[in-house]
């Protein structure tokens, strides 16, 4: 078993007796894991060093995984239980297993996840990761980067770490509303999800449950308002801490390839998958993990 990850930098990492040999994508975020086979049954020990690889690089991928479905539930519930993503019946799910969000997208339907987000931040008890399988990539364009929210926070002025101590922030999931809205569903149907997912209360920074470590929890996609800001003061702070996560040194960028696995770590990154690839076609599917409540 490897020490508390806290301890590790990238370099100390790298220096523990690795089942895999680690490539990183750049200096801050991101590593490529090669030498081990995602579709055989992994030990505990290879469990481990995976999630602890996790930890570290904040999201890390697999190339030539040519895994079954069956395969890529089997990966993901190693760490976790898996979510079955209450938005599926939209279009996006697979019957079969419902704990497996199919999205295509094609000249009908363009992409639409290209702003930084963190996966579910709507829930109650958001997600601990997500893992994402490349079935059909398109030849040039669909990349995704992917942001480390911990050095987005380690490198905020001293007076905005101070500003945001303590500070709360409500989120939503108004997207999906939307398109059920555009979808036809009746008041009282929106009304039950409404019911069913009250708009949660997280930490603006939020502490990661297995290193300590603090990050920016907030995102373009799902964040409504910071509490006990006035709304000019709310939008201002939020605006700065979006500008923060775009900064390019906290990134790296992933070029897809077909049977291309990536697993991020949705308590520390966040994510934005370049929609430029339209009208060609760009199938994935991705299972999630249930996390916890931040703190």
């Amino acid at each position: 078993m490897l020490k508390k990850l806290k301890q590790y930098t990238h370099e100390e990492f790298e220096q523990n007796d690795l089942l895999f040999s680690i490539t990183r994508l750049s200096p801050g975020i991101g590593a490529i894991i090669e030498g081990i086979n995602l579709k055989e049954d992994l030990n505990k020990e290879t469990q481990n060093q995976i999630y602890n690889a996790l930890l570290t690089y904040n999201v890390i991928f697999f190339r030539n995984q040519n895994l079954t479905t069956e395969e890529h539930l089997k990966f993901g519930s190693y760490f976790g239980e898996l979510e079955i993503h209450p938005f599926a019946p939209l279009g996006v799910n697979n019957k079969k297993y419902p704990e497996v969000l199919r999205i295509t997208h094609n000249k009908d339907n363009k992409g639409r996840e290209n702003a930084w987000h963190s996966d579910v931040t709507w829930r109650l008890e958001p997600s601990l990761g997500s893992i994402l399988r490349m079935i059909e990539t398109p030849e040039i364009g669909g990349d995704t980067l992917f942001a480390n929210m911990e050095m987005a926070y380690e490198n905020l002025p001293t007076y905005i770490k101070e500003e945001l101590d303590g500070a709360i922030a409500v989120h939503d999931f108004s997207v999906f509303r939307n398109q059920m809205i555009k979808d036809g569903k009746t008041e009282e149907e929106i009304d039950e999800f409404n019911k069913k997912f009250p708009k949660p209360r997280h930490p603006v920074i939020r502490t990661h449950p297995n290193t300590g470590k603090k990050s920016i929890y907030v995102n373009i996609a799902f964040t409504e308002y910071i509490e006990n800001f006035s709304e000019k003061e709310s939008k201002r702070m939020l605006s700065y801490l979006y500008n923060q996560i775009k900064i390019p040194e906290y990134q790296c960028r992933f070029k897809w390839e077909k049977d291309s696995i990536a697993f991020w770590d949705n308590r520390s990154s966040q994510h934005y998958a370049v929609s430029d690839y339209w009208p060609n076609v760009r199938k994935v599917e991705r299972v999630t993990i249930i996390g916890d409540k931040p703190f």
